[in-house]
């Protein structure tokens, strides 16, 4: 097991300890001797969040309760069954999507009272501005899904639920609404159902178009993981934001970082950087002006990072890290430490951090924002056990 020992600093814990999760966060443990200062926590974990059970699905959710530096977006992971419906309603706030697996069934009407109705997948994301009404059925085998809400605060929870509106509103207000008969209604509801089981449609969504209904216009889906990805040495990216995707108001990259690669040393200026990793094994260091901070991070696992504060993610693992960067911003921007000092005058790169030729000739004078391409600089163990970063 780690030890929280570095040369002649520390000493070993004999108290009671918690061996799974410190081999998850060895330098957390074993903090980099660069680290300094203190830090609001910047990583949760989805294994900490209470599961929300119902019938024919769970949801769980990450806000500004559980991860407090997270006060511009609020998160909720969800599992629907085959067949699960996630019962009409709306938000005070727009919804962002990601499909993690799975297929599911989208419905709802977009301003103006236009209808939408399509079929998402994987790699899938759709985008609800604030007040659209929708729902949600998992289709064959079911689907798991990431939300994403604008504002810390929000909770899939204090959604407007169709049947806890009905079931708090007068009979007679309902008839006289609907122009039914009183005994049409006998079975409604009389609390929320949230997610629940029914039949898998069986019907395309053609079939299912009511005839004469107008439909919107607007695209409310993207399918990002079908986007050619941005290839470079250490991995590849993927981005959606208002350039590919008018409608939203939310950005995100799909990152994947290779083997013992590096995510650059970088920072983003509109937004603070909410993030998931979907597999792999992680070092970030944060770079807070006030304190730095190294964190490691596993699939399951969630990170916060203030906007403008510089960061890098290094591969420590065999296997690539997926992961998902997502900004309250329509547009994705980052700055490149390299791209930055690469084409400042050498000389004055050189007096500020007193070093010579040798460095500014290495800086990569053709790396270009990460929309380009420039992404990503590839690792390896030199002779001597260190990283070595390579040119792109």
């Amino acid at each position: 097991m780690v030890e929280p020992r570095r040369g002649n600093k520390g000493s070993n814990i004999v108290g009671p300890r918690n061996p799974d999760r410190e081999r998850q966060n060895p330098d957390m443990i074993v903090s980099p001797p660069t680290d300094w200062g203190t830090v609001l926590n910047m990583k949760w974990s989805w294994a900490d969040s209470h599961m929300h059970l119902a019938e024919g699905g769970w949801a769980r959710e990450v806000t500004v309760r559980e991860l407090p530096m997270s006060r511009d977006l609020a998160a909720t992971n969800m599992r629907l069954d085959e067949g699960a419906v996630r019962e009409l309603h709306w938000h005070n706030d727009s919804e962002w999507a990601y499909i993690l697996e799975g297929r599911v069934r989208i419905t709802g009407i977009d301003y103006g009272g236009l209808y939408f109705e399509e079929d998402v997948e994987k790699g899938d994301l759709w985008f609800f501005p604030q007040g659209v009404p929708h729902s949600l059925q998992g289709l064959e085998g079911g689907c798991e899904f990431l939300l994403i809400f604008d504002d810390g605060e929000a909770s899939e929870y204090k959604a407007f639920q169709l049947t806890d509106w009905l079931a708090h509103t007068p009979r007679d207000i309902l008839r006289k609404n609907f122009k039914v008969p009183e005994s049409t209604l006998e079975h409604i509801p009389t609390r929320e159902k949230f997610i629940f089981r029914s039949l898998l449609t069986k019907h395309s969504i053609a079939d299912e178009m009511q005839p004469g209904v107008p439909t919107t216009r607007r695209r409310l889906v993207h399918k990002m993981l079908a986007q050619e990805p941005m290839k470079v040495a250490g991995g590849e990216v993927r981005i959606a934001d208002s350039r590919n995707f008018p409608v939203t108001t939310i950005s995100a990259a799909h990152v994947v970082i290779n083997p013992h690669a590096l995510r650059e040393m970088h920072w983003h200026p509109y937004a603070d950087e909410w993030s998931m990793f979907l597999s792999g094994k992680a070092k970030v260091t944060v770079f807070t002006v006030q304190a730095t901070r190294t964190y490691n991070f596993v699939a399951g696992d969630v990170m916060i990072v203030p906007r403008n504060c510089g960061h890098y993610i290094e591969n420590i693992g065999d296997e690539p890290i997926e992961m998902l960067e997502i900004f309250k911003s329509p547009r994705f921007e980052e700055f490149s430490l390299n791209q930055w000092l690469a084409v400042t005058p050498p000389y004055v790169v050189q007096a500020t951090l007193n070093v010579g030729e040798e460095f500014t000739e290495a800086l990569d004078k053709g790396h270009t924002p990460i929309r380009d391409g420039s992404v990503l600089g590839e690792s390896h163990s030199g002779q001597n056990g260190q990283k070595v970063q390579s040119k792109l």
